[in-house]
């Protein structure tokens, strides 16, 4: 289906000592806003995703002048940046619970080693789909009653054709 360098991927990150800081919508809109300026720069496609309170689940696709390692770093680094400035702006009580004091950095926000997993069939991808778009209703979430209402979902996207997520893509553009 594809070339080794641009598979979709499974890309899931999880916020450090699982800290549930995307609670905030704040902080997920951060996440959003990310996503969409790498995907206006041409640096990944978005097929998927979900953002819960303490990890986020995506279904991307780096772009093949770009190296995953490099999209994933420069994501996770902004996205890290701007929650801990919106921690320190607000002086909120979490900001102590990032402090790590390494030699590179004082504070830290998703914890190391992502998960990062080649998507090789339509079937794969569609398995991942399902899985992201139902864990907003699943165990101890419950963040909406039917998992199309979960607004930080690309589930919507797919179910009702709403796309508000302008960034987002159908994985079936890959099949045509």
């Amino acid at each position: 289906m594809c070339k080794i360098i641009s598979c979709l991927q499974f890309f899931t990150t999880t916020v450090l000592k699982w800290i549930p800081v995307l609670h905030n919508d704040r902080y997920k809109q951060i996440i959003i806003d990310s996503l969409s300026f790498l995907t206006i720069n041409n640096r990944c496609k978005v097929y998927g995703l979900v953002i819960m309170p303490n990890h986020i689940h995506l279904i991307w696709q780096i772009n093949e002048n770009h190296k995953r390692e490099d999209v994933q770093r420069d994501f996770l680094k902004y996205t890290s940046q701007q929650i801990r400035f919106g921690l320190q702006d607000t002086n909120s009580d979490l900001l102590p619970q990032f402090e790590v004091n390494l030699k590179d950095r004082k504070y830290q926000i998703w914890q190391r080693n992502p998960l990062s997993i080649d998507l090789l069939s339509r079937k794969t991808i569609e398995q991942k789909l399902d899985y992201i778009h139902a864990n907003p209703v699943k165990g101890k979430w419950m963040l909406a009653d039917d998992f199309v209402q979960y607004h930080y979902s690309s589930a919507a996207f797919y179910e009702e054709d709403n796309s508000e997520f302008k960034f987002l893509k159908h994985y079936m553009e890959l099949f045509e």
